[in-house]
């Protein structure tokens, strides 16, 4: 049989099939990878005259919009393969002047509950900068799977302080985590 395809047209026709399995690729890469963005609220108590003293406060539960973005993703918790932090970031929000000045270092803790038995560093950051009232920790690189497989957990704080804190500071702390899953 012979071929009618000139070998022009050929060429054309094969770069455009694969270029066409590179975007579906690309489709199926992108539905893989994804965010998962969470926000909670979170107070740090006046302390006093006291200085150059640790702070630990109590968990505080986060009910994460995990199951919604797997949801938005066609995948479950069950599929998820990788789950890292990209970035936190702190604000205070009341006052809303309030700046990070008091803290010398802070690190967020993660835990499946309030217990924390099984907590492990989600983020730290020492030296905090002076004058900042939203500040950026860096991410563990730790593993965190099986933080965000359920819909909640339980974020732990600890902090060196650096002056004595007048009034009660109310804290947002906004996390941004990057997800790998496969598609249900």
């Amino acid at each position: 049989m012979k071929n009618i395809l000139s070998p022009k047209l050929r060429l054309v026709l094969s770069l455009s099939l694969l270029l066409l399995a590179v975007i579906s690729c690309q489709k199926l890469v992108n539905l893989l990878n994804f965010k998962i963005s969470d926000s909670t609220n979170f107070t740090i108590p006046a302390t006093g005259l006291v200085l150059n003293t640790a702070l630990a406060l109590p968990g505080i539960a986060v009910s994460s919009n995990s199951s919604s973005t797997y949801a938005g993703n066609n995948t479950t918790a069950d599929y998820v393969q990788d789950v890292t932090l990209d970035k936190l970031t702190l604000t205070t929000t009341d006052p809303s002047t309030q700046t990070f000045d008091f803290l010398k270092s802070i690190s967020l803790y993660i835990a499946t509950d309030a217990t924390g038995s099984d907590k492990v560093l989600l983020a730290s950051l020492s030296p905090v900068p002076t004058g900042q009232t939203t500040i950026s920790l860096t991410p563990s690189g730790n593993k965190l799977d099986k933080y965000l497989r359920s819909g909640n957990y339980t974020l732990f704080t600890t902090a060196e302080l650096a002056k004595p804190l007048p009034q009660d500071t109310k804290v947002r702390a906004d996390s941004q985590f990057n997800v790998k899953a496969n598609v249900k």
